[in-house]
């Protein structure tokens, strides 16, 4: 390995025929290349596909109260199914394995738009009523302020966290919104805080129109006494949330007497699985990127065995001289297998490189551009391209190998009379 001599030999080896060199190297070349690139693409699509779930806890559900379908304890169907905040002290105690357990209300259902004044000012916003830990379950950015704090919760505090849109519907290009008062349906609220959504830098719509207050707050300024509106509900990261579902709907069920089968009076969204389907798909995808770089690899592989024979067969008399000079059956095999993995090596590891400036110029393009709908940040993890380096040095031995056994094969005399 660490012979000049040798190493003279190889590169005079590889250099003798130029393009048949070239042609052959292509194949692993071309193989590398598009196994990082297709992991990389995937990467990118799966960053760009999860950043919608890049700003909550992706092992939470969220759930809220429907009709009955079916009679039970001499109750009519139809009846509305309504959360109270005991029932979060239920979960709690019954379920351990659950992280966070938010009630939350809302004015105006889902997306509902609310009077909101200041001064001369007035705007349609959505306002929630949250504990501090929700802000855990969906992650935002508190560019200015605090966030709702269990001394806002107990005091009952008109405090209110806002939006970055609400902030400019509000108040003037650079006036403070910190410590000025707003009216939400005729309630006075201080201004704490100016959030936005991490993932969009406040671009979301719905989120940055939007007002978080103390859920005490919100039940005491608009008569909900202990009503909740809907839960999320976060599991511990070693519990699928997924798994403790059935058991939460149960337990629901029951706090609430409504029928163990009656399937429409809760309903629910579990963000958990719809995250594993995503994961699911783009491990899918990474796995037929694998196997696609694996077969272009392997046919690249075929492609240096079989040059690697025409070679041993070309310079049968050179091994026949070799081997009457005193090479012993290593030597010969030694020598066709470092040319086969130098050539392997070389190759592969300029695949790896074309591949990444390639990954550096789709990742400068989306900086100067900005965000891609579905797609972002394509990247491959060095442990990938340590496997391709030990693969690509796998692919050179097994290469050489035949080609190798057939050169020790030949007798010394027979190789010093073949023309």
């Amino acid at each position: 390995m660490f012979s000049r001599d040798r190493w003279n030999e190889i590169l005079e080896a590889l250099n003798s025929n130029k393009l048949r060199t070239i042609l052959t190297a292509f194949g692993v070349f071309w193989g590398i290349f598009i196994l990082v690139t297709l992991l990389a693409l995937t990467n990118g699509l799966k960053n760009g596909a999860t950043a919608n779930f890049g700003n909550r806890a992706t092992n939470t559900m969220f759930m809220w109260g429907q009709s009955t379908s079916i009679p039970y304890k001499g109750m009519n169907k139809g009846r509305r199914v309504q959360f109270k905040l005991a029932d979060v002290a239920v979960l709690k105690e019954k379920l351990p394995q659950l992280q966070y357990v938010s009630p939350r209300l809302q004015l105006g259902g889902y997306r509902g738009a609310n009077n909101v004044s200041r001064n001369e000012k007035t705007g349609a916003f959505q306002v929630n009523g949250d504990y501090p830990e929700f802000i855990n379950q969906q992650y935002m950015d508190i560019i200015k302020g605090r966030w709702i704090n269990y001394s806002d919760i107990q005091k009952e505090m008109k405090s209110a966290v806002i939006g970055t849109d609400v902030v400019k519907a509000l108040y003037d290009l650079g006036e403070e919104p910190i410590g000025t008062y707003i009216k939400l349906q005729g309630v006075n609220f201080k201004v704490v805080g100016v959030f936005q959504n991490p993932s969009t830098q406040g671009d979301s719509e719905e989120e940055a129109n939007t007002i978080f207050i103390p859920f005490t707050t919100f039940g005491k300024a608009f008569n909900t006494a202990d009503n909740v509106g809907w839960m999320a509900i976060t599991a511990n990261n070693d519990v699928s949330m997924t798994q403790l579902k059935p058991r939460v709907l149960s337990i629901m069920r029951e706090q609430r007497n409504v029928h163990p089968e009656d399937t429409r009076a809760i309903g629910n969204w579990d963000l958990a699985e719809e995250f594993a389907k995503f994961t699911g798909l783009f491990d899918v995808l990474s796995l037929v990127g694998y196997v696609v770089g694996a077969l272009v690899l392997l046919s690249g592989g075929i492609g240096i065995s079989n040059i690697m024979l025409i070679v041993v067969k070309e310079r049968t008399n050179e091994i026949g001289v070799r081997r009457a000079l005193g090479a012993t059956p290593w030597n010969i095999k030694a020598q066709i297998l470092q040319e086969s993995i130098v050539l392997t090596m070389i190759s592969g590891l300029a695949g790896i490189a074309f591949a990444s400036g390639l990954i550096w110029i789709m990742n400068y393009a989306l900086d100067q551009s900005g965000s891609v709908e579905n797609f972002a940040n394509p990247s491959v993890n060095i442990t990938v391209v340590l496997i391709a380096l030990i693969i690509l040095t796998i692919s050179g031995l097994l290469a050489g190998f035949i080609p190798a056994s057939r050169a020790t094969t030949i007798k010394p005399v027979d190789a010093l009379r073949t023309e």
